[in-house]
């Protein structure tokens, strides 16, 4: 039942849209048509974004309860 909440918990707006913002940055940098070290910064960026929120969520679930 866990392995069913963590695939649901998975397919959400942010998470879709964090795969694929870094699945196209990785794939721009392959072909050459952007350098790597803008890669590296929007995906810092990008994921930072998403832990952060995930963290903010997971503490305002904490202290709520």
């Amino acid at each position: 039942m866990q392995v069913v909440n963590n695939l649901a918990a998975l397919i959400k707006v942010k998470t879709i849209v964090t795969l694929v913002v870094i699945g196209v940055f990785a794939y721009l940098a392959l072909r050459g048509a952007i350098s790597a070290d803008n890669v590296m910064v929007i995906v810092t960026a990008v994921v930072s974004f998403y832990f952060g929120t995930q963290h903010e969520k997971n503490g305002q679930l904490t202290m709520d309860n």
